[in-house]
């Protein structure tokens, strides 16, 4: 498939997808004519990038770690650095706390509701 059609199918611009092949996140085919030619296993990758940079993770660790997101994991072992690690382990510790914020706020969110229709009357009673 062409840019165009990845873009409309993953609802991501077509800049950005020539952004992510920039930075290596994605590596398209090229034809003959120079045109991009993306498989349908990029439209995971996409998801998979979209949904990693919204965790927080930043583009260069993102690119280490894709290789990994599929079976078998591709681990190029030069990539594996000990800071490289201890930046892995700081960002895990980031999406934590945005897991647990979430998850305290879909909480609070629950709990309004269920409070608000507690005291909602029935529709019938209203008449």
């Amino acid at each position: 498939m062409r840019i165009g059609e990845l873009s409309q199918r993953t609802n991501v611009s077509t800049r950005l997808l020539r952004y992510y092949e920039e930075q290596g996140l994605l590596t398209p085919v090229r034809a003959a004519n120079g045109y991009r030619d993306y498989a349908e296993c990029h439209l995971d990758d996409v998801w998979q990038i979209r949904g990693l940079l919204a965790s927080g993770l930043p583009v260069r660790i993102i690119k280490q770690i894709l290789p990994c997101l599929d079976e078998p994991c591709e681990l190029q072992a030069a990539d594996v650095t000990p800071a490289m690690l201890a930046s892995l382990e700081e960002q895990r510790a980031l999406m934590d706390d945005r897991v647990r914020c979430l998850t305290e706020s879909r909480d609070a969110v629950t709990a309004y509701l269920e409070a608000a229709r507690s005291r909602q009357k029935p529709a019938a009673a209203r008449s």
